[in-house]
């Protein structure tokens, strides 16, 4: 493992992955995602950027900060910037020699080039055989599109999570309004990099990882596979709603949407008197789930007429008085400033002016939340301290100019 200081959380501990070093290759949302993870968990994170506009998320704005989007901000805390131009011999020989020092690298290169550029799973770990090689792929690495191109919007298509999200009826398809997919295969990412560092604590060897878009994609699927697998039958689009669940949605209320999840038996009958019809959970129609889910459309134009009769805030404290799960549905700006976000204490950046606020790992240990709060770095900020050459280069420029005045 690379000797590095160890990273310490607010609360003063060294993190988890204090002392690993891990090299990401990567761009967009999918890879920097995982890297953001292990930079959270307390690894050295350098973040290799091509020359001039870098990471491509950098100009995913507006908004922006110091000039790099609001996105980018999110995923790159707590990293380093090292900028290489992978077609400089000189670039691309000091970025193998920094891969050759590091524990992990994750990279999301288009199919083919890492092995066009000599930086492949094989060459890499055969130069240093202590690396962890994570790969982020679109389609993977079997199969008739392995070398086709892919984005998060195209995998939740193609995957089936557009074909089970949003409205029913002649609507178009609606996209999950978060990078579900990239952000998805970035934490598979790092969790097959976790379980590999286990198994090199084992054996000394390091390996490859690897995942994709569409697998990912696939992944989230799990359940309605299973379903189609059963019955045959489309799961269709429930707009809020479950196909397997009633009622579990939103529902509209004199000034907004609330959430209510009767996902069982008792949590119906418990709904039924605390919205004021009783009879409810006496009717063979709902008396259960499946008998629910088959009356659907009846029982939901029912609780919908009464849910418009209250307020939000009136209708969660009667059902959580009855102890029937709901929720809000929250603008951004009203999760980020409810007392529960307030009290988990997840957000991170806020009042530094040299970044912007976001959110932390969904991760605690020992009860404490690893908080490590470093801004995203300037573009090419690290690149003297780990390509010489660069220093070197631009020190003899400089004296160039210094002869010519």
């Amino acid at each position: 493992m690379a000797e590095q200081p160890a990273a310490e959380g607010s609360g003063g501990g060294a993190l988890p992955l204090a002392g690993l070093r891990v090299v990401e290759l990567g761009h967009s949302v999918a890879a920097p995602y995982a890297g953001l993870i292990l930079a959270e968990l307390g690894a050295e994170v350098i973040k290799i950027e091509k020359p001039g506009t870098g990471d491509d998320a950098r100009g995913w704005g507006p908004p922006f900060l110091a000039g790099a989007a609001a996105v980018f901000h999110a995923l790159n805390r707590n990293k380093r910037s090292v900028v290489a131009d992978l077609r400089d011999p000189r670039d691309l020989a000091a970025l193998k020699a920094l891969i050759a020092s590091a524990d992990v690298l994750i990279q999301n290169l288009r199919p083919g080039q890492a092995e066009a550029l000599g930086l492949g799973p094989r060459a890499m770990i055969a130069a240093n055989p202590r690396l962890i090689y994570a790969s982020i792929g679109a389609f993977g690495a079997a199969g008739p599109l392995r070398g086709q191109p892919g984005y998060d919007p195209l995998m939740q298509a193609m995957g089936g999570i557009m074909a089970v999200t949003g409205e029913p009826g002649d609507r178009p398809p609606v996209r999950v309004g978060t990078s579900i997919v990239d952000m998805g295969a970035g934490s598979w990412v790092a969790i097959g990099v976790l379980a590999a560092l286990l198994r090199r604590a084992a054996t000394g060897r390091g390996g490859e990882v690897a995942t994709s878009l569409y697998e990912t994609a696939l992944a989230w699927m799990l359940y309605h596979v299973a379903s189609h697998a059963a019955d045959g039958k489309e799961p269709g689009r429930h707009g809020s709603g479950a196909a397997t669940i009633v009622p579990y949605q939103a529902f509209e209320t004199a000034d907004g949407y609330l959430v209510v999840g009767a996902g069982n038996d008792n949590l119906f009958r418990r709904l039924a008197p605390a919205v004021g019809l009783p009879e409810l959970a006496e009717d063979p129609r709902y008396a259960t789930n499946a008998a629910r889910v088959a009356n659907r459309a009846a029982l939901i134009e029912t609780l919908a007429a009464v849910f418009r009769t209250r307020t939000r805030a009136e209708w969660t404290a009667a059902l959580r008085a009855a102890g029937v799960p709901c929720a809000p549905v929250q603008q951004v700006g009203e999760l980020a400033d409810h007392p529960q976000t307030r009290a988990l204490g997840i957000l991170r950046g806020e009042g530094d002016p040299r970044q912007l606020r976001t959110v932390g790992l969904p991760l605690t240990f020992d009860g404490a939340r690893p908080a490590r709060d470093a801004p995203a770095p300037a573009h090419g900020e690290a690149t003297a301290e780990f390509f010489p050459h660069r220093a070197a280069a631009a020190a003899e420029q400089d004296r160039d100019r210094d002869d010519e005045r």
